[in-house]
């Protein structure tokens, strides 16, 4: 249930900056309005995950699910290229993040 909250609060935070974008610097009230619903959503879950464990595995797990989040929704929705280097940078990240949540259990 922890890893799928975390997943959640990742998706949450990252389809967040997706509407950041869209919002044109804060100037489209409707994306505007989401990325607030989205972030709240995003916080009161990783709120909800600190509660009974570790505030820094916590905190970079989600951090780390949402860079591999992120990589994969800006490629999907923005056509953004990314480099191999990019690519195995993140994976790393994904994969400490991993190894953090072993440490966690």
């Amino acid at each position: 249930m922890y890893l799928l909250m975390a997943i959640f609060a990742a998706l949450a935070y990252t389809t967040g900056g997706v509407f950041m974008k869209l919002s044109a610097g804060f100037s489209q009230m409707l994306p505007t309005l989401v990325v607030y619903i989205l972030f709240f959503v995003g916080a009161t879950l990783q709120i909800h995950l600190t509660n009974n464990a570790h505030l820094g595995i916590t905190y970079i797990l989600v951090l780390g699910l949402e860079s591999g989040c992120a990589l994969l929704l800006s490629h999907i929705v923005f056509k953004e290229p990314y480099s191999i280097s990019a690519i195995v940078g993140i994976s790393l990240i994904i994969i400490g993040t991993g190894f953090l949540r072993l440490e966690a259990s």
